[in-house]
């Protein structure tokens, strides 16, 4: 199998100091990846040189990709991800980072017309292009009220039931996804503690339930993160035969 190279590193883009890259940071530095994390929203600057970077990571956070005229550092983030796809560096959104990303592409961040949330675990569904990416259906860990329309020239991946837009691709290297595939029994016990309020709130599942959920759905998903990271990086099919093993 290809050897990674020690300490090629990934940036990753988080929204709140305590913020944690959970499974997806786990899976890189196990792989030899030195992390870059850096938070702009107190004050972190974002590089403008991308060449010591294999691969560009937005995470989720508790604001919305439509505060740009309140936050000033998500008009600065969005105008930032516009460089990055220019230079065409691997770059995955996750949650608000997927939200900004379809925003930067000119699409539009809208609430979900009854107003419910997906907080807990929801089914995800393959599209027939997706499936590249996703061979399966398969449960995701998701914590958001907003979902992102499809923006043009993007090819969707995977669906939801309630936000139908759960992942798209855009060019060879730029995806947004609007789950949480980081999620760990340790993230959902500071999430769901600290954000405890959320879980009233229409369309969120019980805290019990969060965990039971977890136990039967983090192996799979854990999976194919791994065989999408290696997608995402190399652009390459994912030939290891279980990916519940080290790249």
């Amino acid at each position: 199998m290809r050897q990674v190279k020690a300490m090629r590193q990934i940036l990753m883009v988080v929204h709140q100091e305590t913020s944690n890259p959970g499974l997806v940071g786990q899976v890189l530095q196990e792989w030899g990846y030195a992390l870059d994390i850096r938070c702009p929203a107190i004050g972190q600057p974002l590089p403008t040189a991308l060449d010591a970077y294999e691969g560009i990571i937005v995470f989720g956070g508790p604001m919305s990709a439509n505060d740009d005229d309140t936050l000033p550092f998500i008009r600065q983030e969005m105008d930032w991800i516009a460089q990055v796809l220019e230079a065409e560096k691997p770059y995955l959104g996750i949650c608000l980072g997927a939200q900004m990303l379809a925003r930067a592409l000119g699409a539009q961040v809208v609430l979900q017309s009854e107003d419910l949330r997906e907080i807990g675990y929801f089914p995800l569904h393959p599209t027939a292009p997706g499936r590249e990416f996703f061979t399966e259906p398969m449960h995701v860990y998701q914590w958001h009220k907003e979902g992102f329309e499809l923006p043009s020239e993007c090819t969707l991946l995977a669906e939801g039931d309630l936000f139908p837009n759960q992942a798209f691709r855009y060019g060879k290297s730029a995806f947004g996804i609007q789950f949480h595939p980081e999620i760990t029994a340790e993230l959902i016990e500071h999430w769901t503690s600290n954000a405890a309020d959320q879980l009233l709130l229409p369309g969120a599942q019980a805290r019990p339930l969060h965990f039971h959920q977890h136990k039967l759905y983090s192996q799979a998903v854990e999976n194919w993160l791994r065989r999408f990271l290696w997608q995402w990086l190399y652009r390459q099919p994912a030939i290891a035969p279980d990916w519940s093993l080290s790249a």
